[in-house]
């Protein structure tokens, strides 16, 4: 069963995969997010009008989707289509040029690709000290909490097939949080079994 770590940027994702990974011995898939953007030389935390913010994400999901079928093995990832999903729908402002038909195949896109790759979502929310570090996204508190809550929502949308858990924001140490999410994942895998 693949796991996938989702929520905004910051929250330590990266970090509680790898950990979780060394304590399971279940391989850490890092989807390279950052990377797509050095790739075509933007920043991820510039402006962009919708169409290249649409253009950037299938760019990104086509990164990881590579990276994921690559994959002979159970994994946990540090980033999931969800996410991509909840960065497109944040940048839809009152004023945003929008061509809904190919916003809506993107999303419809991303809920296939969760759905085939990931059977235990869990979403890792703001809670940790934020630190600057170059090419991420920009640490603005609002649109930490604005990406959480899209994706708290896309979570539980109902075309999402896998188990979704959410990780409370006051743990914020990592061994506390390896050790929530290790119990979560027991419990979603008896209440899977039965």
């Amino acid at each position: 069963m693949n796991i996938g770590l989702c929520g905004s940027h910051r929250t330590g994702k990266t970090t509680l995969a790898e950990a979780i990974s060394r304590k399971t011995g279940m391989p850490f898939v890092r989807t390279g997010t950052s990377e797509v953007f050095r790739k075509y030389g933007m920043d991820p935390s510039g402006p962009m009008d919708f169409r290249k913010r649409l253009w950037i994400q299938h760019e990104i999901l086509d990164t990881a989707e590579k990276i994921w079928i690559a994959e002979q093995e159970q994994f946990i990832t540090d980033r999931t289509p969800l996410d991509m999903m909840a960065y497109t729908l944040a940048d839809i402002q009152g004023a945003t040029e929008v061509n809904l038909k190919e916003l809506e195949g993107y999303l419809a896109r991303c809920i296939d690709v969760t759905n085939k790759f990931f059977q235990i979502l869990i979403l890792v929310q703001p809670g940790i000290p934020l630190m600057h570090e170059e090419g991420k996204a920009a640490l603005n508190e609002g649109y930490l909490e604005h990406l959480n809550y899209l994706i708290l929502g896309l979570c539980s949308d109902d075309r999402i097939k896998g188990a979704f858990v959410y990780l409370r924001r006051d743990i914020t140490s990592l061994e506390e949080r390896v050790d929530t999410i290790l119990c979560e994942l027991d419990r979603v895998g008896k209440k899977t079994a039965v």
